[in-house]
């Protein structure tokens, strides 16, 4: 596999192999990129001083998982996906080493905005793919690091643009059915005057989970609405959602090898009800400057079931009550009596339960600037933005039994140790994120551009306990990000980039409420103490070529680029040695470097497109973890991280392709990723074999029934391979399970789907 990556990555770099690439040069006809999250601070993409990747809403195509991470990983040079989870939507973005996840405990490093409205929520920072109104996106630009989008842009920013009805006229209604009782339905209609414009869009989706105990059920909705007005515009957007995403994560490698369907305990489920609005308005002063404002507001509500195996046994002392573990401390309930043991089916086991309500709100303003400077052309942006956050969270833990099938089952007693490692929780965080910025491209010569950015951030995280006092914090962090690059086009459609940028992040307040080995937390977000955290900073160099050449018979675009990202003061979820909870901790120094090369042709009527990616991500200071169930760890559950250690969760190697033929009537495509191996979580010192690498392909393909009716098509894994992209440790050998009898072998993966199919019928009106 390794050798086939590299003669493989060999080809992609060259350009002249591009030719076997496959994508239109024109990616949705997007021409610019965004130098700020607020629109109206475009620059030419030839100016950009990083690597970009634009996706239009023609390479967002219905699959079966999430239409906007499942293009991206299969169309942008480094992006990667991680599911831990199990569940389309609740997938890990992975670009250069750095994570945009849903999923609390994950360091989050990509700066995620729609419409110019930061996704990332402020509890834990958090992406939840599942509030994107997919129906309505136009298009998606991801960039490498930038300060001027403000915390978290480690490793980048990803940005995405919705429909408006003076962008996207005509009605749209499509419906499909596929493999384990898949079923969707989406609609989406434009409409615009000289001065209104309207646009709606609205998709429900039901999965029963190709696994067992997994449905999942969708439904989203979005509408705008525009006025143009001479030198105004003024722009309303609603957002809804109401999702309920059932996860189970990774199993003992015995028991798929037996059922490949099987979970190792369950419910594990996560019920997102969103609402925002957002209200931005755009003058246009002058042909040489406008002025931009935009204003959201918005609430998330989010329930968390969790069913696991806990340490809960019998007291060695007293057997008639629980402890954890059976020489550990006594569980009391909540009027601090020790619970009594009981009879179940199976093992004992806890039910983690999480309430979050988040109300969001906050603002920006913009100013650019086309004027010349020194008579060259120059384009200069500045602005302000305030991001406020509430978060009332909550959460309990009940103690019961597993089932036959690995189920949560009563009495549910609730756990209320006074003082020790399981209580609940009550807390309330208010987040404030202030930003000023300044990004500047200025042509000294017609063929050298000169680009300074820089970005002042304010961040202020205030907790409060709602039961005590133990959670109480008061935590202010300030931090100003530089960036500095250039281009310069040699003529004949090349350019060459180079760029350095600092980027910062906050520690959340869900990472600085579980800071303590003493305290350890859940994996569903328990947050039991308070010490500080540093803040994580990150400086980045990149450089490249890029280049565009169109004839009569082709259009080939190419790209070849180099990255190196260094952290300080990383932060990790570190594992405890009470079973399914851990700490976070600042980790020290972290290294993401590689290379990125692309190739897309566009030929008549066939398309391809190429890309590889080469992403070393490394530990670059020594540590030593608690990981109690991993098979290498010494006698007392620890583990030694070495400098130049890998990160869990990354691929070194990703080599993506497809190759498109559309004529009169038809069109059909294949894809195809292959992916080399990444560490298992809790692996960090890199002892035990990797999760294994894989080659999947997808074939695709629509007919037309009439001029406005079309049937479309997806085979997702054709060849139905085995494989996993997340992997980590279990305690096996406590539970029992009936299709693998005697499995004790701890490494536990998340098996990907199998072959699926999906068929479906669309509309144009």
């Amino acid at each position: 596999m390794r050798r086939r990556l590299l003669i493989l990555a060999a080809a992609a770099a060259l350009p002249s192999c591009a030719l076997a690439a496959s994508k239109p040069a024109e990616v949705g006809g997007v021409t610019v990129v965004g130098r700020a999250p607020l629109s109206g601070a475009e620059t030419a993409a030839e100016d950009a001083i990083g690597a970009v990747t634009t996706l239009g809403s023609d390479d967002l195509r219905p699959g079966a998982g999430s239409i906007l991470l499942q293009a991206l990983e299969r169309q942008a040079p480094g992006v990667s996906l991680t599911n831990a989870q199990g569940e389309a939507y609740q997938s890990s973005l992975v670009y250069r080493g750095f994570e945009a996840s849903p999923l609390q405990g994950v360091p989050q490093g990509l700066a995620v905005y729609v419409d110019g409205v930061r996704l990332n929520s402020p509890f834990g920072e958090t992406v939840n793919w599942d509030l994107v109104p997919e129906a309505a996106i136009a298009g998606v630009t991801l960039q490498g690091s930038d300060p001027t989008f403000g915390l978290n842009a480690l490793g980048g920013s990803l940005s995405v643009r919705l429909k408006t009805g003076f962008s996207d006229s005509g009605g749209e209604a499509e419906v499909s059915a596929g493999s384990f009782g898949r079923r969707h339905g989406e609609l989406q209609y434009g409409a615009a005057s000289d001065r209104l414009g309207v646009f709606v869009a609205a998709s429900a989706l039901h999965d029963d989970g190709w696994r067992r105990f997994s449905p999942t059920t969708l439904r989203q909705a979005y509408a705008g609405l525009g006025w143009r007005e001479g030198p105004w515009s003024l722009d309303l957007g609603l957002t809804a959602a109401d999702n309920r995403l059932t996860g189970n994560g990774p199993a003992p490698v015995e028991l798929t090898a037996a059922d490949r369907r099987a979970v190792f305990t369950h419910p594990d489920r996560t019920g997102d009800r969103f609402g925002q609005a957002r209200l931005a308005a755009n003058y246009r002063a002058s042909d040489a400057m406008s002025l931009q404002a935009q204003a959201y507001a918005g609430r998330l509500s989010q329930r968390t079931v969790n069913g696991d195996a806990t340490d809960a046994a019998p007291c060695a002392a007293d057997d008639a009550i629980l402890c954890l573990e059976d020489d550990g401390p006594v569980l009391t309930d909540g009027s601090g009596v020790a619970i009594p043991a009981f009879d179940g089916e199976g093992p004992y086991a806890v039910l983690n339960q999480g309430r979050t309500r988040t109300d969001r709100a906050g603002g920006a303003v913009q100013l650019v600037s086309t004027a010349p400077l020194a008579g060259r052309p120059n384009t200069f942006t500045a602005g302000a933005s305030l991001d406020l956050g509430r978060t009332r969270f909550a959460a309990s833990t009940l103690i019961g039994t597993l089932t036959a099938d690995r189920g949560f089952a009563g009495p549910g007693v609730l756990v209320d140790q006074a003082g020790g490692p399981i209580a609940p929780v009550a807390l309330t965080a208010r987040t404030s994120y202030a930003g000023l910025y300044a990004t500047d491209t200025w042509h000294a010569t017609p063929a050298l551009a000169l680009t300074l950015s820089g970005r002042f951030d304010r961040a202020h995280v205030k907790l409060r306990d709602r039961i005590g006092t133990a959670l109480d914090g008061d935590h202010p962090f300030d931090r100003f990000n530089p960036s500095a690059g250039l281009t310069y086009a040699f003529g004949g459609g090349v350019t060459a980039y180079a760029g350095y940028a600092e980027a910062s992040r906050t520690p959340t307040p869900a990472e600085l409420s579980c800071a303590s080995p003493a305290a350890p937390c859940s994996l569903t977000d328990f947050f039991l103490a308070d010490p500080p955290l540093k803040l994580v900073t990150a400086r980045t160099w990149e450089a490249g070529l890029r280049g565009r050449r169109r004839t009569d018979g082709y259009t080939l675009t190419w790209s070849l680029g180099l990255f190196r990202a260094d952290t300080a003061d990383d932060i990790a979820r570190v594992a405890s040695d009470v079973r399914g909870r851990g700490y976070f901790e600042n980790v020290g120094r972290t290294r993401r470097q590689g290379m990125e090369a692309q190739g897309q042709l566009a030929a008549g009527r066939w398309g391809a497109f190429v890309t590889y990616a080469f992403t070393d991500a490394t530990f670059q200071t020594p540590l030593t973890l608690t990981s109690p169930d991993n098979p290498a760890a010494d006698a007392a559950g620890l583990i030694h991280v070495r400098p130049g250690d890998r990160m869990p969760g990354v691929a070194r190697q990703r080599l993506k392709a497809s190759v498109t033929y559309q004529a009169p009537g038809w069109r059909v495509g294949v894809d195809a990723v292959a992916s080399s191996g990444r560490p298992l979580a809790g692996d960090e010192a890199n002892l035990t074999p990797q999760v294994p690498g894989y080659v999947v392909a997808n074939l695709s393909g629509a007919i037309r029934l009439g001029q406005k009716v079309e049937l479309f098509g997806s085979v997702e894994n054709l060849a139905d391979r085995r494989y996993a992209t997340f992997g980590t440790f279990a305690q096996t050998s406590s539970v029992a399970l009936s299709e693998a009898p005697g499995a004790a072998n701890p490494r536990s993966l998340t098996p990907a789907p199998p072959r699926t199919y999906e068929i479906g019928l669309r509309v144009s009106f």
